[in-house]
């Protein structure tokens, strides 16, 4: 059964393909979950809370070969609305420091293998790893950011570049990154 047989399977409600529609995205996009939790636990949480709305919102989607973007879509919204109900401090900016700073090359994280890079992202206070997520790995833009977060897009940019830094201070401690740029 292709893709797209699959999710009109589903949205007949076949219990079977919705078994197999879950599997086939939970190796795909639990990853995702897992850049925007603190831990395995909550990673899996906001994988099953996406796949709730996923799976009581399939009838609506009218292009069964747009799936999986809508899926992936749906899974960041569901990371993103996580963040926010759980966000116990929000983080002050200051707007007379925003600078932009050059971006972290990608070429950096080339000598981590995946649960590296988990794990010094997650190492990031909350806002900044989000933002982090969003921008660089799932290519959002601040101005993107900023509606999905309901902050500006100016604190979006603050946040990234601060994430930036600590980054490379990070990279810096495992010797990855020789001197802080």
């Amino acid at each position: 059964m292709n893709e797209r047989d699959l999710v009109i399977a589903c949205q007949r409600h076949d219990p079977k393909a919705q078994t197999a529609f879950y599997n086939l995205y939970k190796g795909r996009l639990l990853g995702v979950c897992r850049r925007y939790a603190r831990t395995e636990a909550e990673a899996e949480d906001i994988f099953q809370e996406a796949f709730i709305k996923i799976f009581n919102n399939l009838h609506n989607l009218e292009k069964p070969e747009s799936v999986a973007y809508w899926v992936k879509s749906s899974v960041i919204r569901t990371a993103i609305d996580h963040y926010r109900q759980n966000q116990k401090e929000k983080n002050n900016v200051d707007y007379d420091s925003i600078i932009d700073e050059p971006h972290l090359s990608p070429s950096i994280f080339e000598n981590l293998n995946r649960d590296q890079v988990i794990t010094i992202i997650n190492e990031l206070p909350d806002g900044y790893r989000v933002v982090v997520n969003l921008f660089l790995i799932d290519g959002y833009s601040h101005a993107e950011i900023g509606a999905m977060l309901g902050v500006s897009e100016g604190t979006s940019k603050s946040q990234l570049s601060r994430a930036k830094e600590l980054l490379r201070i990070r990279l810096k401690e495992i010797g990855i990154v020789s001197a802080v740029a």
